[in-house]
C-alpha cells in the first residue's frame, strides 16, 4: 500500500511543499519516521524532532512552515493533527476492506428490534427486542445492546460494550437489599463512538442519554440516568455516577470519577485521576489529584490534611483577636 504525496494533498488540502510524486508507504511518529513515511509536528516543543526526523515529509502548521520547508517535503495545514487525523481515515479507506452492511449469522437479533439496512451488526452481538440502531452504524463483535435502547446514525460500538444493563439502584430494608427495576433505557445520539468493554447503564425512570458526537473511550462506566453533552469525551476507566449531568465539550482524562447527581457545566476539562466531588458551574481545568510519594512521606502528609479544618478554625480564631486588638487600641 503506497499513495504519493500528491494524491493526498488533493484528497485532504493543504499546501504541499515537494514532489508530488513521493509514495508514502506508512504513517509514523517523527522519531521513528522513515524516508518513506508521512508524519506530523503538531506542537512546536518537538521541532528538535522535526529537524532530525528522517520522514519522507512532515505535515505542520504555517508558523514552521519555514523549518519543515528546510528540512524537506511538507505539507502546511492549519491544524496538522487534524490532518494527520483525516490521513489516518484516508489510509483506512484505502487499505482496509469496507464492512459490509447486515447481521453477522452467530448474531442474536430479536424479531421486535429494528436494524437500520445499512448498519453492520458483528459476530456474537445481542440486540434485545425494541431496540433500535440507526443508519451506518458499527456494532464490533460481541456488544450487547438491552431492550427498548436506542443507537443513533453512524455510532461506532467496539467489543464488549453492554448499552443498557441494569442500572444500581437498591433500596435498604432493616439489612437486607430490594432491587429497585431499571425501567428507563439508553439512548444514544448520532456520530458517538464507544470503546471496548465500556457499559452504560439504563435509567431508573427516564433514560440515561449519550448526545451527539461523545466519545467515550474503553472500560468507562456510566451510570444509571446520566446525561453527557455534545462533542463530550472521556479517557479510560472514567467512572460516572448516577444521575450526573455532563455538559457539552467536557473533557474527562482517563481514571477521573464524577459522584452522582452533580452537574458539569459546558466546556469543563477534568484532569486524569480526579475525583468530581462537587458540581461545576464555570467552564475551565480541574484537577484534584494528591502527588505521589514514598509511602512515609505520603502518610505524614495525609495525617497533616486531617487536621486542616481543626488548623483553619484556630487560625481564625487568632485572626479574630488581633482584629480585636486593634480595635481595642484605637
Amino acid at each position: 500500500m503506497s499513495l504519493r504525496l500528491g494524491e493526498i494533498a488533493e484528497a485532504l488540502g493543504g499546501c504541499l511543499h515537494g514532489d508530488a510524486q513521493v509514495c508514502i508507504e506508512r504513517l509514523a511518529p517523527l522519531e521513528t519516521a522513515g524516508a518513506n513515511a508521512l508524519s506530523f509536528l503538531s506542537n512546536p516543543r518537538y521541532q528538535q524532532q522535526l529537524a532530525a526526523s528522517q520522514a519522507a515529509c512532515v505535515i505542520v502548521a504555517p508558523a514552521m512552515a519555514d523549518s519543515a520547508r528546510a528540512r524537506g517535503a511538507c505539507i502546511v495545514a492549519e491544524d496538522p493533527y487534524v490532518y494527520f487525523a483525516r490521513a489516518t481515515q484516508l489510509w483506512k479507506r484505502r487499505t482496509a476492506p469496507p464492512l459490509r452492511a447486515g447481521v453477522h449469522p452467530s448474531a442474536v437479533v430479536s424479531a421486535d428490534a429494528q436494524v437500520h439496512a445499512t448498519a453492520c451488526v458483528g459476530p456474537l452481538c445481542v440486540v434485545e427486542r425494541g431496540a433500535c440502531i440507526g443508519a451506518g452504524t458499527v456494532l464490533h463483535p460481541r456488544v450487547t445492546v438491552g431492550e427498548n435502547c436506542h443507537i443513533g446514525e453512524r455510532c461506532v460500538l467496539h467489543s464488549g460494550a453492554v448499552i443498557g444493563a441494569d442500572g444500581f439502584g437498591f433500596a435498604s430494608e432493616r439489612g437486607t437489599w430490594v432491587k429497585i427495576e431499571q425501567l428507563g433505557a439508553v439512548r444514544i445520539g448520532d456520530d458517538v463512538e464507544i470503546g471496548a468493554n465500556t457499559c452504560i447503564d439504563r435509567g431508573a425512570l427516564d433514560d440515561t442519554v449519550i448526545e451527539d458526537g461523545v466519545k467515550i473511550d474503553n472500560l468507562v462506566q456510566i451510570g444509571h440516568n446520566v446525561r453527557v453533552g455534545r462533542h463530550s469525551a472521556m479517557a479510560g476507566c472514567v467512572g460516572v455516577a448516577g444521575s450526573a449531568q455532563i455538559g457539552e465539550r467536557c473533557t474527562f482524562g482517563g481514571g477521573a470519577i464524577v459522584l452522582g447527581h452533580l452537574s458539569v457545566a459546558n466546556d469543563v476539562h477534568v484532569s486524569a485521576a480526579t475525583v468530581v466531588t462537587r458540581s461545576l458551574a464555570r467552564p475551565g481545568q480541574y484537577t484534584g489529584m494528591f502527588p505521589i510519594d514514598d509511602n512515609a512521606r505520603w502518610e505524614k502528609n495525609a495525617a497533616t490534611l486531617k487536621q486542616l479544618h481543626s488548623l483553619r478554625e484556630r487560625i481564625k480564631a487568632l485572626e479574630g483577636l488581633l482584629q480585636n486588638n486593634k480595635i481595642e487600641r484605637s
